[in-house]
């Protein structure tokens, strides 16, 4: 059995206050958190574990049946950012309709598979990139090693996915009711499954709503196994409380240095669970990917609307993916200090407001068309430092 090769994890008190400790923290510097070491597996071309980035994924909810829908859902998480997608397959004829979704999408699908093994073996054969199994109710051993075969000979890695609310019956009655270690205790069951047929391609995941519950299973299996670790907080809620919850376990979590991969469960669209992840990441300085807004409260000191300028700034700059920081300030106060660390700032102030482009005053900007000319400001540097890492990338060939 391949364990874990590295050093436990750090209690979170101790790693924590490391944190604070640590003058090189400053804003805008690179993140101070320290990645738990893990086997690197790829789900198609996504690179999970080691030194990848910490890759977001979500879910489609529509009818796997109904091929273009559920192709046009992939597209629009693909187009929010989304590194891998899971694709509920519950028959064979969903297995079928899988194999044609596949064809037409480019992210890397992953397939939710349970207790039929056959639909495991025939998504293996139609290109899946990632099984979502768990061994322990795909049945009687020659089954679970057919999955394992038709897994290792396609090089598809496998994903083990426990979560509290579908423990096996006996977990049950031994602990009563969901705890931690049973969720471990499943979780290292399964991973023994694949231990006796030496397949060592897979990552895991041990899953609750309870976020106390979530954050010491996940803490106690990082000691255990050296595989990638699938983060999640699972059924957190609608948009506004999942939100929460999933940012409070999760980023204890982060902040630890546990996690490879993450998915926000919200009952909300898909397409949000994306948006939250990546901002979970880029708060924790982990990921960067589109516009990292700093923007004040607003007061009755603001120079212009501040809330109704971030709102139509957002959803006008969704479609930008170039790492950008910019600081939308309602007044002198805190405006000037911030702005002198994003790429774009924009300070309240009378008569007109001021803008910093990289740090420096730059022009002013009056109230009358803000977002429009705010707008044309940051597509502009986007354009920039696009061309410039296009100038590097040219040069170096």
């Amino acid at each position: 059995a391949k364990r874990s090769t590295s050093p436990p994890v750090q209690a979170p008190t101790t790693l924590h206050a490391s944190l604070w400790e640590n003058d090189s923290v400053t804003m805008h510097a690179q993140s101070p958190i320290i990645r738990r070491k893990s086997r690197q597996i790829y789900v198609g071309k996504v690179p999970v574990g080691g030194d990848a980035p910490i890759s977001v994924q979500s879910m489609t909810n529509t009818d796997t049946l109904d091929v273009a829908a559920t192709v046009a859902q992939i597209r629009q998480l693909e187009a929010a950012g989304a590194d891998i997608v899971r694709v509920s397959v519950p028959t064979m004829d969903a297995a079928e309709t899988f194999g044609r979704i596949k064809r037409e999408v480019e992210v890397p699908l992953v397939a939710d598979i349970h207790f039929d093994y056959k639909i495991a073996l025939r998504v293996a054969e139609l290109g899946v990139d990632c099984l979502r199994i768990n061994p322990g109710n795909i049945g009687k051993e020659e089954r679970v090693r057919a999955v394992v075969s038709a897994a290792r000979d396609n090089g598809i890695p496998i994903r083990i996915g426990v979560n509290a609310g579908s423990l096996e019956k006996d977990l049950q009655k031994k602990y009563g009711e969901p705890t931690p270690e049973a969720l471990v205790e499943s979780a290292m069951r399964h991973i023994d499954h694949l231990d006796r047929l030496d397949f060592q391609e897979y990552k895991v995941s041990v899953k609750a709503s309870d976020v106390f519950m979530a954050v010491a299973a996940y803490r106690r299996l990082a000691t255990l196994i050296e595989q990638p670790l699938h983060l999640g907080i699972t059924e957190a809620g609608g948009l506004r409380s999942g939100t929460v919850k999933s940012s409070i376990g999760l980023g204890m979590l982060l902040m630890d240095g546990i996690g490879d991969t993450i998915r926000v469960s919200l009952a909300a669209d898909p397409v949000e669970e994306i948006k939250v992840g990546f901002d979970m990441l880029k708060s924790l300085r982990l990921r960067a990917k589109g516009i990292n807004f700093i923007a004040c409260p607003s007061c009755s000191r603001q120079n212009f609307d501040v809330i109704g300028t971030m709102n139509a700034l957002e959803e006008r700059l969704e479609d930008i993916m170039t790492p950008l920081d910019v600081s939308v300030i309602g007044c002198v106060v805190n405006g000037p200090g911030e702005a002198k660390e994003v790429d774009v700032g924009l300070t309240g102030g009378s008569p007109a407001n001021l803008v910093y482009i990289d740090g420096k005053p730059a022009s002013k900007l009056s109230n009358d068309n803000l977002v429009d000319d705010l707008e044309r400001l940051i597509r502009e540097r986007v354009r920039l430092k696009e061309q410039a890492e296009q100038d590097v990338i040219a040069r170096s060939q």
